[in-house]
């Protein structure tokens, strides 16, 4: 285990300077933040901002107030937009086991405090292993939110990091974040690769044993927020992985308690009230739910959960008392996250199911 982290450390403590250095897209971000995220984004140091190594936008909506945990912060882009989007009375605490990443997020915590109009700062930044949260200073049930951008893939014990986040999060609360995926399992020569490992392709779950850890977890019911292929731009890596497929995927992980194993069919839909800041009149839970405001959308009773017994809950009416059980609900598919991108997405049909 020793060998991998000292590998990822000298990798982002090091070898890379700025993400200009990246020899893939796969620690690269494509996706567009609605305009309150990138004004956050935006206000963040320049010199924290470079050595930003994500590889999707692990910023969800409705933020003010929580209290936050970035596991593999590096320099605290994500951090410190969050500290911003949070509001005076939230707070954000960012954990990182380099500690060239640690310096540069520290020495700009005063200064985004006076940026954003803070008496001090509502950021923190703890050394420490993603595979050992359990013995940190970390309060279990104590999160509304946990993010990651890109790192869970670089941890050697992938398991244990969702059961810990499980532990650390409060009842409704939310991991969100944003990895690499391959569509089958890396072989050994290729997870020792120094190189493939630090750009976030040798240590990616297949897609299969995410779904199958974060249920383990406690995580009844991942759904997949957005995805994208990823490309390869180096020509000795792409020749080095052949024909394995890899994805970038924000997923949306809720600790709620009850949830069916399926989607299940309880004849119930819910109204969006509109009004959350980015998704003023479209609510998109996920990839398989964007929910217009004022229109009736069906849904099973998980996604039901994941609306009314969430921060989301004052933003939605429920029609319907749920009494009956009809069976399966209609239509579910999960999205496939390595299909190809060339064309957009369709947005979502009312009552499509879980992603």
């Amino acid at each position: 285990m020793n060998q991998i982290q000292d590998i990822v450390k000298t990798y982002y403590g090091e070898t890379l300077s700025t993400s200009n250095d990246l020899k893939t897209d796969a620690c690269t971000t494509a996706d567009r933040p609605p305009p309150h995220v990138s004004a956050a984004l935006a206000a963040v140091h320049d010199e924290v901002a470079s050595k930003y190594y994500g590889c999707g936008l692990a910023i969800p909506s409705l933020l003010e107030g929580l209290k936050v945990l970035d596991l593999g912060c590096g320099a605290g882009r994500d951090v410190f937009a969050l500290a911003k989007l949070v509001g005076p009375d939230g707070h954000v605490t960012g954990v990182d086991m380099t500690d060239a990443q640690l310096d540069v997020a520290r020495e700009h915590e005063a200064w985004h405090a006076e940026q954003f109009g803070y008496d001090a700062p509502n950021t923190r930044f703890v050394k420490g292993y993603l595979e050992k949260l359990g013995e940190l200073d970390l309060e279990p049930n104590t999160f509304d939110l946990i993010i990651s951008n890109c790192v869970i893939n670089l941890c050697t014990d992938k398991p244990e990091v969702f059961r810990q986040a499980h532990r650390l999060l409060k009842p409704g609360g939310e991991l969100y974040f944003s990895d690499v995926y391959a569509d089958r399992r890396i072989p050994a020569d290729l997870a020792a690769d120094p190189v493939l490992y630090g750009e976030c392709l040798s240590g990616a779950l297949y897609w299969g044993d995410f779904q199958s850890i974060a249920k383990a977890a406690g995580f009844t019911d991942p759904r997949t927020v957005n995805h994208r292929r990823l490309g390869i731009i180096d020509p000795a890596l792409k020749d080095k992985l052949g024909p394995i497929r890899f994805a970038s995927v924000t997923a949306r992980l809720i600790k709620l308690d009850g949830l069916d194993a399926a989607c299940e069919d309880y004849g119930q839909a819910v109204i969006y009230k509109g009004g959350i800041p980015g998704m003023e009149q479209v609510f998109v839970l996920d990839a398989e739910h964007s929910i217009e405001a004022g229109r009736v959308f069906p849904v099973c009773g998980n996604t039901l959960a994941m609306l009314m017994d969430t921060r989301f809950a004052s933003y939605f009416d429920v029609v319907g008392d749920g009494a009956t059980h009809y069976g399966l609900f209609p239509g579910c598919a999960a999205p496939d996250v390595f299909a190809s991108t060339d064309a957009d997405e369709a947005p979502a049909s009312p009552g499509g199911c879980c992603g």
